[in-house]
């Protein structure tokens, strides 16, 4: 039963199970508690050949009993149909006396002047009036449900339109304005990558590719999240970085680690960190130099905070904006240009 309850919780789900409910309900409705049932239904509902056989048993009938009453009564059932099909009769009369034919249709010319009976305009209006009214109940049923399931789905659609960290972290990197090396008198570099992490991105690991000015691959460097404190908690409260820099020629990885200042003031993590790669206390415009035989990489912290809450001050990023600056080794070192 607990099950069943938690599976409800689902708004899709939810929905669904509403639905079918409600089409079980209507369908023993209409079929089983209140049917629809035809009562004294007149020839008007039965097919065109159908009310045409009707019309010549009338004929027939009146030709052996007389009975006028009888007669304008049948006509009237027919409805407006009747005049076509004692047209199409009387071309036709097949196995019919075309005398008894024509009388029968004098006598309808002298009470009914080949008119659409009152009659059978009552039980049409009565079918429309019918017809109508489930028109409108079932507009009313279908408007009833589409605002329930809107109702029901609205958390679902809220929290599928609300941006993702991942979307807010791209968005922030490309609103960063690189450090300008040239501007400053330096070399400027092959490439500058920007990479941001937001709180919440369990899965940040952002890589680039760096390539010569031909389009030959030189290697990767690259941001991903190196350790996090805290547990039983929905999102990594991430308390280091690894920034890393892989050259093909070289063939080995260089990484260092950007620690928050709680972690990196505790002696025991920083040493274990340590063999990932050298420990690096984070700090705003701090830039982190990584090299490799062929390779040099500038890591600037272009802004970074940290967040709020139980774990201890200053444990955990709440956001990071890194730029990654790409020289060849060979080319002048960068000097620190950011205040």
């Amino acid at each position: 039963m607990n099950t069943i309850l938690a599976k409800l919780k689902d708004p899709g789900k939810a929905a669904l199970v509403a639905g079918l409910v409600g089409l079980a309900l209507g369908l023993l409705w209409a079929w089983v508690i209140q049917p629809v049932e035809f009562v004294d239904a007149t020839p008007v509902y039965l097919r065109a050949d159908l009310q045409e056989d009707y019309l010549r048993m009338t004929i027939d009938s009146f030709a052996v009993n007389g009975d006028l009453g009888l007669a304008l009564q049948r006509w009237d059932n027919l409805g407006a149909a009747a005049v076509q099909h004692l047209q199409t009769i009387e071309m036709n009369p097949g196995a019919q006396d075309p005398a008894m034919i024509l009388a029968f249709k004098q006598l309808v010319e002298a009470n009914r002047s080949l008119e659409a009976p009152a009659a059978a305009d009552e039980g049409g209006g009565k079918s429309k009036t019918w017809l109508l009214l489930g028109l409108v109940v079932g507009i009313i049923a279908v408007i009833g449900v589409g605002y329930f399931g809107i109702r029901l789905l609205r958390p679902s659609i809220s929290k599928s339109s609300k941006r993702t960290a991942a979307q807010i972290a791209a968005e922030r990197s490309k609103n960063v304005e690189v450090v300008d090396y040239e501007a400053a008198g330096q070399t400027p570099p092959m490439s500058q990558f920007v990479t941001t992490y937001v709180f919440g991105d369990n899965l940040f690991d952002d890589s680039f590719s760096v390539e010569a000015a031909n389009g030959e691959f030189l290697g990767e460097c690259g941001v991903g999240i190196s350790e996090t404190i805290g547990v039983g908690m929905e999102d990594k409260h991430v308390a280091a970085f690894e920034v890393w820099l892989f050259d093909k020629n070289d063939i080995q990885t260089v990484t260092k680690v950007v620690m928050s200042e709680h972690l990196f003031n505790d002696e025991a993590a920083r040493q274990r960190l340590a063999e990932k790669g050298e420990p690096v206390l984070a700090a705003p415009k701090k830039q982190i130099t990584l090299e490799t035989a062929t390779l040099r990489i500038v890591a600037t912290i272009v802004e970074m905070g940290y967040g709020q809450g139980a774990l201890p001050p200053n444990s955990y990023f709440e956001h990071m904006t890194v730029e990654l600056a790409v020289w060849k080794t060979g080319d002048p070192p960068a000097a620190q240009v950011l205040s």
